[in-house]
């Protein structure tokens, strides 16, 4: 059985714990997306990437175009129409998070599921399950100063000496 992760988007407006927003939640799957690499800018048509579509598109164009100035052979253009078709399968995730985030769909969870259908589950649960806890202060803690001066890359082993 091979597991594989998952990203929770959810609306900018929902909260921890609250099934409000749950209703138009997406689950991105993680790694290579077949249909992406056969069918790119209609995946992405599908999946209403427009600007990531158009993205797709003028760079499929401009590698053809360029193929037929430099006057490559068949077998190159191919090579190169395959290689450009396995970086979309390989991006394609990413560049469907990038459009959720920059609609305000934030990724919010990731999961790790066998099958999409336990992805929903396990991501649900958890949201449900889930309290607004206080923010946490940011790592590190801030700036300090040390009474001694620091040598090296490890001072607590300096100051030992």
């Amino acid at each position: 059985m091979r597991m594989r992760s998952y990203t929770l988007h959810l609306p900018a407006e929902a909260r921890p714990g609250e099934s409000l927003g749950l209703d138009r939640a997406v689950l991105v799957p993680d790694g290579f997306s077949w249909p992406a690499f056969a069918f790119s800018v209609l995946w992405f048509l599908y999946h209403r990437l427009w600007i990531a579509a158009l993205m797709v598109l003028v760079g499929l164009l401009a590698l053809f175009g360029l193929g037929l100035i430099l006057g490559l052979p068949t077998g190159a253009g191919v090579i190169a129409a395959l290689l450009a078709a396995w970086l979309i399968g390989l991006e394609a995730s990413s560049l469907r998070r990038w459009t959720l985030t920059r609609c305000d769909m934030p990724m919010r969870d990731t999961v790790i599921a066998a099958s999409p259908e336990e992805a929903e589950t396990r991501a649900f649960g958890r949201w449900l399950d889930s309290t607004v806890s206080a923010p946490r202060p940011p790592f590190p803690g801030g700036p300090t100063r040390r009474a001694e001066p620091v040598i090296g890359l490890f001072p607590a082993q300096e100051a030992a000496r």
